[in-house]
């Protein structure tokens, strides 16, 4: 068995270098690799490229990177919760490719399953369809989407293993999943690091196959993006 650990966030993102692209799961602030998005604001990367559903908030997430414009493109789902994108996208400091959601994850899925591209059929007759090949398929018209590329894909995941087996919790299912091996180098950051043998292998979401160095993370905050509570 191989054992995928490294002894912390430092040594999880050895070889990130500026005008590189990210995957970077988690859905608003859940599931978010908290760890790995403040080491990355540390070291100042810039000329970035991220793939992710969101950019958290101003504050928080991939927000960070943002305020200190270490991002040059965006490729995002919904923009909705953060000032400071909506600010550098609409100034044109920061260069933004909005797509479906679920084409999203279907274009982070086809990256990892080996897929050079997808047929989809959102988006089609709309400007998400503009300049790319559209094809017929038993009457209905579907879009031609290019796998991602990326060098490294930054996931969350609850519980893990030494060998990089991976447990997701709730809300953080819907892109950390997807994202693992779907770049070069996968980076798992977990809540619980356990020996190998210690999950129950029918609990476990994504086999250690997929992810290349896993640790431990410290000091989450799981923010809440927007609490809403019921009036007495």
């Amino acid at each position: 068995m191989i054992i995928k650990t490294v002894d912390n966030v430092q040594e999880a993102v050895d070889g990130v270098k500026n005008g590189m692209t990210f995957m970077l799961g988690g859905f608003g602030l859940c599931g978010i690799p908290e760890n790995a998005i403040s080491e990355l604001v540390r070291l100042n990367v810039k000329n970035l490229t991220c793939i992710s559903n969101n950019a958290g908030v101003d504050d928080f997430g991939l927000g960070q990177l943002l305020h200190k414009k270490q991002i040059d493109k965006m490729v995002s789902s919904y923009v909705g919760e953060n000032a400071i994108f909506e600010k550098q996208m609409l100034s044109g400091e920061l260069d933004v490719e909005l797509i479906p959601q679920g084409t999203l994850a279907a274009r982070c899925q086809a990256a990892q399953q080996g897929f050079p591209a997808i047929y989809t059929p959102a988006g089609y007759g709309t400007e998400v369809a503009q300049g790319k090949e559209t094809r017929e398929f038993d009457g209905k018209m579907y879009v031609l989407e290019e796998a991602f590329k990326a060098d490294f894909a930054f996931v969350k995941a609850w519980k893990g293993d030494k060998a990089g087996n991976l447990i997701f919790k709730g809300t953080a299912r819907n892109f950390n999943p997807v994202m693992c091996g779907s770049a070069k180098i996968t980076v798992a950051e977990v809540e619980e690091l356990v020996e190998p043998g210690e999950l129950d292998p029918n609990q476990i979401h994504i086999p250690g196959i997929f992810v290349q160095r896993i640790f431990e993370g410290t000091n989450y905050e799981k923010r809440i993006e927007q609490r809403t509570v019921r009036s007495k």
